[in-house]
């Protein structure tokens, strides 16, 4: 690794802990270290109050482009810790030289009472009026029915335009040649084309009939 790199970000979810005190699945959480570089890194776990919490493996190593979670649990959820801060700092060091790379400090409390997940924040929500069902758009199976009925039509509109050039090149065809006499039909001048002009229809007849036999 470049050993000119002195400083990386260091990439940590979440960025906060919250413990609540009557909460008891909140007194263990997880916290994840990210690498998102080509190296690997090692990386280490402190805390301005260990006597409050453990941390399940504080220091290891993290291959290139991976993550490792590490278990934080609060070990004294009593009244007297809440409403107090502590902090975890993670640091990145090189794998090679433990040459310390970045650090991220994560911030953590406990709380005595747990958020109500169904409270509106202080916002004023409320429920939408139902609208008419006959103002209610169609379901979605229906809308795709009319997708499909519409590339349907636009494969209907392509054929019969096959339909028609093929007719065209057919009559053509049976039109006289401008080298035949005028006296051996009753076909006027004006309507007899030359002999490159039906080898022109003839190869549009076949690509007309590839378009409409095909399977």
């Amino acid at each position: 690794m470049d050993q000119n790199i002195r400083k990386i970000p260091v990439f940590v979810f979440p960025t906060t802990l919250n413990f609540y005190l009557n909460a008891r699945h909140t007194h263990k959480q997880l916290l994840t270290l990210y690498n998102p570089y080509d190296f690997p890194v090692r990386f280490k776990v402190l805390c301005t109050a260990p006597n409050k919490y453990t941390v399940i493996d504080p220091d290891g190593s993290i291959g290139p482009q991976a993550c490792v979670d590490i278990v934080v649990r609060h070990t004294f959820p009593i009244v007297a810790n809440c409403s107090i801060t502590d902090k975890f700092r993670i640091t990145m060091q090189d794998h090679s030289t433990r040459k310390v790379l970045g650090k991220r400090d994560i911030e953590a409390k406990l709380l005595q009472t747990e958020p109500d997940n169904n409270s509106n924040d202080g916002d004023n929500f409320v429920s939408l009026p139902q609208a008419d069902r006959a103002d209610r758009p169609p379901p979605m199976q229906y809308q795709y029915t009319m997708q499909s009925n519409q590339r349907l039509g636009t494969t209907y509109t392509a054929n019969y335009l096959a339909i028609l050039a093929g007719i065209v090149s057919i009559f053509a065809l049976l039109l006289p040649t401008k080298e035949e006499k005028q006296e051996m039909t009753q076909i006027p001048n004006y309507l007899h084309i030359s002999v490159n002009f039906k080898l022109v229809f003839a190869y549009v007849l076949g690509l007309v009939s590839m378009v409409v036999f095909r399977p």
